[in-house]
């Protein structure tokens, strides 16, 4: 049973916190704030270290040809993407070499932009920071096909978790990406 969780939801702790971030966003208890689908021209990934999901996230989109940024909550500027997500990146088509880290405070908004977030508290966090409070913000896995509004962190987790993030990632931005045709690169 517990290799199962793991395999899943990363460790038990991300399991609840998946559920609870099911009842935080039912009850209106998320900060979210909704953009306007038309005022959106960058999507911003964030997670706590920016090294794997908004990393991954980032690339993605890239791919996908959208205008794009990501930053980390918790971590410092410059840094590559962790080496297991950069290799599974590799694997499904992706470099992620040139990515390095940008921490919260080097970000610089843009007019259009859309803060997507990998779990609730890192929305709370973001409505506390004046330079970003006032941007429209959401949950990036409430995107994909089955609604996850907690994206649990791979980072040194077990491979099997970290490649079932990752596909949750990679299906949520492609939604994503389908609703707002405005953040396309011209």
């Amino acid at each position: 049973m517990r290799q199962w969780i793991d395999d899943r939801f990363g460790t038990p702790r991300g399991a609840v916190r998946l559920g609870l971030s099911y009842a935080e966003v039912a009850g209106g208890f998320a900060p979210i704030q909704r953009p306007e689908r038309d005022a959106v021209r960058r999507l911003v990934f964030v997670c706590h270290g920016n090294i794997c999901r908004s990393a991954f996230a980032e690339a993605i989109a890239q791919r996908e040809g959208y205008a794009t940024a990501s930053f980390g909550l918790s971590t410092s500027t410059g840094s590559p993407a962790h080496p297991p997500i950069a290799a599974i990146a590799a694997e499904r088509g992706l470099d992620l070499s040139p990515h390095r880290t940008t921490r919260v405070e080097d970000f610089v908004p843009l007019p259009g932009d859309y803060l997507l977030a990998m779990e609730v508290r890192h929305l709370r966090k973001m409505a506390t920071i004046p330079a970003i409070a006032a941007l429209p913000r959401g949950l990036l896995g409430s995107y994909a096909g089955l609604p996850l509004p907690h994206l649990h962190d791979p980072y040194k987790l077990g491979d099997g978790y970290t490649r079932v993030c990752l596909t949750r990632v990679e299906d949520a931005v492609e939604r994503l990406c389908a609703s707002f045709p405005a953040a396309r690169r011209a």
